[in-house]
C-alpha cells in the first residue's frame, strides 16, 4: 500500500533528505586518492549524529555501515573497507539518515583523482538519467513513465540499465511501497498522486545490465567488470509536480557541478 504523505510530512522528510545531502558535501571534500572508504565511513558517522540524526542505513538489515561505498564496477550495496581510493576510480556513495520520525535516502557518485573521459561520460548520463525520471514524477503519470524515461536515455548512449535492484517509496520506513524500476513501459504501472514520496535511483552500466553479488552478502557487480554510476534524489508530488526534497548544491559548493548545464528540477 502506498502511503501518501501530508505537507508536514513532506517537510519532515525534506529535512531529513537535506542533513544526508549535507553530509555528501562535506564527503565531497574528503573523496581523494589515498582515502579509505572506511574513514569516509565514520566521518559520516560522526555528521550525521552532530546535526541530531541518526544513520539511517547502520543496523538496518545487519548493515554494518553508515555508508554503502561502491567502487568502479561495483554497483551499489558496497560496504566501506580499508583499501584506500585510487587515482582514477569512481565511488558512489549513498547514505541514509533517520530524524524526526522520516527517512532521507541519497546517493551520488564521484570521481577520484583524474579519470577517463569515457567514464565521466557514464556519469553525466547517469545524472541526466535521474533527472529525467524526476521530470515524469509527476501527477496524471504512471510509475512506469519514469523508467522508461530512464531506460530510455540510457539505452540511446549504449548503456546497460540495471533491472534486478529499483527505487522505491519512502517516509518512515527506508523502503515503502511502490517499486520505481528504472526500467519500464509508458502509461503502465500505479498512477502517481500528490504526497508520493520515492527515492529515484537509477543505475547505469557502462556495459551488460547484467550484475551479480559477492559472497559478502551485499555488494553488487556488474557481471563484465565493466564501471556502474549511481545517483538518487528523494522526490515529493507537490501540487502535481515533482519536487525535489534532497539537494546536490552543498556537493557542488565543494567540487564544482560537473553538469553545469543540466537543472535540478
Amino acid at each position: 500500500m502506498i502511503r501518501y504523505k501530508t505537507e508536514q510530512q513532506i517537510e519532515l522528510m525534506r529535512k531529513s533528505a537535506l542533513l544526508v545531502s549535507d553530509t555528501l558535501g562535506m564527503l565531497a571534500g574528503l573523496v581523494a586518492p589515498g582515502v579509505s572508504p572506511l574513514d569516509l565511513d565514520k566521518k559520516a558517522e560522526e555528521f550525521i549524529r552532530d546535526m541530531g540524526g541518526a544513520p539511517g542505513f547502520l543496523g538496518l538489515y545487519n548493515c554494518p555501515s553508515t555508508l554503502l561505498t561502491s567502487v568502479n564496477e561495483q554497483v551499489v550495496h558496497g560496504i566501506p573497507t580499508d583499501k584506500p581510493l585510487q587515482d582514477g576510480d569512481i565511488v558512489s556513495i549513498d547514505c541514509g539518515v533517520f530524524m524526526g520520525g522520516y527517512y532521507g535516502d541519497h546517493a551520488f557518485t564521484f570521481t577520484v583523482g583524474e579519470v577517463e573521459a569515457k567514464i565521466r561520460k557514464l556519469l553525466e548520463v547517469t545524472y541526466e538519467c535521474l533527472m529525467k525520471g524526476i521530470e515524469q514524477c509527476k501527477e496524471g503519470n504512471r510509475i512506469g513513465d519514469i523508467g522508461h524515461a530512464v531506460e530510455t536515455h540510457a539505452t540511446d548512449h549504449g548503456y546497460g540499465v540495471v533491472r534486478e535492484l529499483v527505487g522505491h517509496g519512502l517516509g518512515t520506513q527506508l523502503h515503502e511501497e511502490p517499486q520505481v524500476p528504472n526500467f519500464g513501459r509508458q502509461g503502465k504501472g500505479k498512477k502517481i498522486k500528490d504526497g508520493l514520496t520515492v527515492a529515484i535511483e537509477p543505475m547505469i552500466n557502462m556495459g551488460t545490465h547484467r550484475v551479480k553479488q559477492l559472497a559478502d552478502g551485499w555488494t553488487i557487480v556488474t557481471a563484465d567488470g565493466l564501471p556502474s554510476a549511481h545517483f538518487e534524489h528523494d522526490v515529493a508530488v507537490v501540487n502535481g509536480a515533482p519536487e525535489i526534497l534532497s539537494s546536490f548544491e552543498p556537493i557542488f559548493e565543494v567540487i564544482g557541478n560537473p553538469f553545469e548545464n543540466k537543472s535540478e528540477a
